[in-house]
């Protein structure tokens, strides 16, 4: 036998378990659930002809009605099974390798970080903050980046006679804790970057800078000299 007849009973050999590899998993599962349909059929089926009349006892579509109900039931029975497992089995996995997380030294600390900034700065807690901002913090001349969280009128306005905002300073490079001040409105220098961009520079350190190209307009312009 030459060469090229060797290689074509090769490649006929790599098709055909490549095809069986592909087909033995769905073989597999309708095999199951043929097997899963006659046990529920055998099982439930006695009570089901039992709460029928009796002239319709005998007739012949009778096991091809039950078929299609056996089916159903075990369609539905199935996916009630993969939701719960999903769901429910899903968090107690999830619960459980926390736990392992946790229980190993050196990692706990990290993965607590983490855990805690996360928290934080998730889809739905990242709603309260509306707007990045810059004030002057703890002293005149140094700037920090804030998170506008509130403009809401309260006692803090009736006791100051000002109209102060609500602005959360949060620490670097963890910022799970901060900072909660009540800034003047006319003290407080309103950002363009996003929420995202903003929670990105303090958690980098200052490393991550958002671009910000800066709009001509925006910029001062050059006074003509005298001549």
């Amino acid at each position: 036998m030459s060469n090229h007849d060797d290689s074509k009973l090769i490649t006929f050999r790599n098709a055909f378990i490549t095809g069986l590899v592909l087909l033995a998993p769905l073989v597999v599962t309708v095999w199951a659930l043929r097997k899963i349909i006659e046990v529920v059929g055998g099982s439930v089926s006695p009570v089901f002809i039992y709460f029928l009349p009796e002239f319709l006892r005998d007739r012949p579509s009778l096991g091809l009605l039950w078929d299609v109900i056996a089916t159903v039931i075990v369609l539905l029975l199935v996916t009630v099974l993969g939701y719960v497992s999903r769901h429910v089995f899903g968090k107690y996995l999830l619960s459980v390798g926390e736990r392992i997380m946790l229980g190993i030294p050196g990692v706990s600390a990290v993965y607590n970080t983490v855990k805690q900034i996360v928290d934080t700065f998730g889809s739905q807690k990242r709603n309260i903050f509306s707007k990045v901002v810059l004030i002057e913090f703890p002293r005149k001349g140094a700037w920090v980046i804030g998170f506008l969280t509130s403009k809401a009128k309260g006692e803090a306005q009736a006791k100051t006679q000002q109209d102060v905002w609500t602005v959360f300073v949060p620490t670097t490079p963890n910022p799970t804790s901060g900072f909660l001040v009540l800034v003047p409105r006319q003290d407080i220098v309103e950002l363009d970057m996003s929420v995202g961009d903003g929670m990105k520079l303090i958690i980098s350190g200052g490393g991550v800078v958002p671009p910000w190209p800066g709009p001509a307009a925006a910029l001062p312009e050059e006074q003509p000299t005298a001549n």
